[in-house]
């Protein structure tokens, strides 16, 4: 018997699983099939489990903004438009010190909720603390973003893949030896160091609200990177770095560019400042590759942010650089708007596959988040807060932008050197899967089911009847060899071998499926079983050798034949084969 307080009461399973939108509609998802051979290819990247991480109930960085994002892209349906679609597999501890200190990367594996206050002094040395606490699955959680953004440059430098999409990465203030702003590990740079094993020049390109501190700090001092970052800069606005004076040091001077923007920048000082920076950065320092991360914290509206964008300028930002077509890795970073943050990376994931979308978003379990904007892609993000930019400063900005360009005098050449150890080396003592073992050959198929559907030339040899046969009416080797390995007297002819049977091939070169040591056993069972088929005549051959390209394979004139027969040498007999023969006057 139920209670009449239970009857009445709600729960979540007696709620309605998706909202009733009433007059609002709802976007039907794309059901057309994406043609390979028609846009640039498109790989994305999902490590499963990662929108379940939890940095904290208070935190303002929700990993389960990637969920929100992953369930809008199938539910709009460009899942059909995207060609690939993968889970990678975590990081490996030595992936991930290619670039951090073996220590830093040895605390983040140790230290759990549990035992963080036995490792009180570690937690302070490696600066886990208030943004970046310790969590349960930190390190499961590092793994996979930056397995995923490994994954990604490794598709990009097998040239399987002209754009490389991970949401979940982009984390750009970690540092070799410590954590910072909400980052554990530099998947970023792990990427472009991997992107550098074949790529002579990379760009970084930064669109977060906040300094890409971390991945400048990484290429200070190298001339093969140079990273832009256009963000906030006040002095005192995290990370405190970013100045317009800085520019790098060593070889790297003048490959380090950083506009610095006051609060409410809008949609179109934004663009008109980026693409001019862009355009002139891509000119002088022509990048063979270009990473850009696509922190959604500038967006309007954003809990941690200050700017007046809006998520269809924050996507033009995106198009921009993909117009550049050069090979394209697209991250994540910033964002802490969640429903926010999943509506501009959706945008994005449509722009990159060159698909149209509505505005009205489609059905999904997420519902509930969007029904404040009722239900819309772009909602108003714009004029929340003052703009204090003027064009009398983007233009001081973009001056000093082209001047430290003048210094490049041209892109940085390369010297040809070997290619840096990969997987293979980091990887024998550990027991590697087959998708490691497609790594090491530089395949960039890991994490694929499917398989390629490139033949070889020789793919449809069809024996000795194949098109590549001398003559259509010749009969088969396989069948012109007797079980004792004998040659039927056809093959032979009285004091000496039928002429262009054999030739067209060339002198020296067996028949196609038969061995060296067959062909002399072949010669010589011919010499021993002269006399037996000398009763026997020649056949008449009644076409011609076909030549097709082979240079000595051609058929001959009858005056070259007829001159030949004049001076050729009959046979040796088996006597004279075991004498010596006599050195040459010459």
């Amino acid at each position: 018997m139920v209670r009449s307080s239970q009857a009445t009461s709600y729960t979540f399973s007696s709620s309605p699983y998706f909202d009733d939108r009433g007059p609002h509609g709802h976007a039907e998802p794309i059901t057309e099939r994406v043609n390979p051979h028609s846009r640039p290819i498109v790989s994305y990247y999902f490590p499963k489990g990662v929108g379940a991480q939890h940095y904290g109930e208070r935190h303002p960085m929700k990993p389960h903004r990637l969920t929100l994002t992953n369930a809008l892209v199938l539910g709009y349906g460009l899942d059909k438009q995207i060609h690939n679609i993968y889970n990678p597999r975590p990081a490996t501890q030595a992936e991930l010190e290619a670039y951090h200190d073996h220590d830093y990367i040895e605390f983040l594996s140790r230290v759990t909720p549990q035992n963080q206050a036995e490792m009180k002094q570690m937690i302070d040395t490696f600066n886990c603390v208030e943004d970046c606490p310790i969590f349960a699955d930190m390190y499961e959680f590092c793994r996979m973003y930056a397995g995923a953004s490994l994954a990604a440059a490794r598709k990009l430098c097998a040239g399987t893949t002209d754009i490389a999409i991970n949401w979940s990465g982009g984390l750009h203030h970690a540092k070799k030896a410590e954590a910072s702003g909400f980052c554990y590990v530099n998947d970023i740079v792990l990427a472009i160091l991997e992107l550098l094993r074949y790529h002579p020049r990379v760009l970084y390109i930064d669109i977060d609200i906040h300094h890409g501190d971390g991945v400048e700090f990484a290429f200070y001092h190298t001339n093969r990177v140079m990273t832009v970052s256009f963000h906030k800069y006040t002095g005192d606005f995290f990370p405190g770095t970013g100045k317009l004076d800085d520019n790098g040091t060593g070889l790297g001077k003048h490959f380090c560019l950083n506009v610095p923007l006051k609060d409410g920048i809008d949609d179109d000082m934004y663009l008109t400042i980026f693409k001019t920076v862009i355009e002139d950065t891509v000119t002088a320092f022509r990048p063979t590759a270009i990473v850009l991360q696509c922190g959604a914290d500038s967006l309007g509206c954003d809990r941690l942010g200050a700017f007046n964008l809006s998520i269809a300028a924050h996507g033009e930002c995106v198009n921009f650089v993909r117009k550049f077509n050069v090979p394209l890795l697209v991250l994540g970073g910033g964002g802490y708007t969640i429903k926010n943050v999943s509506r501009c990376w959706t945008y994005e994931t449509s722009v990159l596959v060159g698909a149209s979308i509505p505005d009205e978003l489609p059905v999904t379990i997420y519902d509930s988040f969007f029904r404040e904007t009722k239900w819309k892609l772009h909602p108003p993000l714009t004029g929340r807060v003052e703009n204090q930019n003027t064009a009398a400063s983007l233009q001081r900005i973009t001056i000093a932008v082209r001047n430290k360009l003048r210094y490049l005098q041209g892109a940085p050449s390369v010297a040809l050197q070997e290619i840096p150890p990969d997987l293979a080396g980091w990887l024998e003592d550990e027991e590697r899967t087959r998708e490691e073992k497609d790594e090491e050959r530089s395949t960039a198929t890991a994490g694929e089911s499917r398989e390629d559907r490139s033949m070889a030339r020789n793919e449809f040899y069809d024996g000795d009847r194949d098109n590549d046969a001398d003559t259509a009416d010749e009969v088969p080797l396989a069948q012109s060899t007797t079980s004792k390995g004998k040659t039927p007297a056809s093959a032979s002819t009285t004091g000496r071998k039928s002429r262009g049977a054999k030739r067209t091939r060339g002198r020296g070169r067996p028949k196609s499926g038969v061995s060296a040591a067959e062909s002399v056993a072949s010669v010589s069972s011919m010499a021993v079983d002269e006399d037996d088929d000398a009763e026997e005549p020649s056949p008449v051959r009644t076409t011609k050798g076909r030549g097709r390209g082979r240079g000595r394979g051609r058929a001959r004139g009858a005056k070259a034949q007829a001159k030949e027969r004049d001076t050729e040498t009959p046979p040796l007999d088996d006597a004279s084969m075991d004498v010596d023969p006599e050195p040459l006057d010459v």
